[in-house]
């Protein structure tokens, strides 16, 4: 993730909303993230094999999913200087969704799926991001070692972190309870 440019260094989501169409960017904090170049086949297949097995999960529940590109504004009611777009995310309170184009607040699960220019940025400034704003449950998922680190949020002591590979065919998403993605099926031809 490369950081973009400004005299002053520090942006908020008035002056992201004024920026292009055709760029993809991120605010952390104020600071602006060019988003990497179009993500890998394997990241892609990853991608939507988790987007599908949530979507069947979700079909006829009042909680509803979403695949980037859609902006995810974690400090809106404070500093609204933090704009991400996750991988995939899930919103159980239709509510963050009442401005029609994004989330506002924290989505109660996250899925970000490695690449290899965003792995540390993933792994360490957004983990600690989504861990401070509330994001009840953080899944990275590194298709190169066929991994998956989930971290579920317990109040006051953060996350807790469970890992799981390949062979894993029924991991639970404690936030959709009865939910399960079957690792061996999002991993398959990757």
């Amino acid at each position: 993730m490369i950081a973009a440019k400004k005299l002053d260094n520090y942006f908020t989501y008035a002056d992201y909303c004024t920026w292009p169409d055709d760029e993809r960017w991120e605010l952390i904090d104020g600071v602006a993230y060019a988003m990497s170049p179009s993500p890998t086949r394997w990241h892609q297949s990853v991608s939507w094999k988790l987007a599908g097995q949530l979507y069947k999960f979700l079909e006829g529940k009042s909680y509803q999913a979403f695949h980037a590109p859609f902006d995810v504004r974690l400090n809106a009611d404070g500093a609204d200087d933090t704009v991400v777009q996750p991988d995939i995310l899930v919103v159980c309170d239709e509510k963050k969704l009442e401005n029609g184009k994004g989330v506002v607040g924290a989505p109660d699960l996250i899925i970000e799926i490695l690449s290899p220019s965003s792995a540390r940025h993933d792994s360490v400034t957004k983990l600690n991001l989504y861990m401070r704003s509330g994001v009840r449950e953080y899944w990275i998922v590194n298709p190169d070692s066929k991994t998956v680190s989930v971290h579920t949020l317990r109040g006051d002591f953060g996350y807790i972190i469970r890992a799981y590979d390949e062979n894993n065919t029924a991991v639970p998403v404690e936030v959709l309870d009865g939910c399960v993605i079957n690792l061996a099926e999002v991993f398959e031809g990757v």
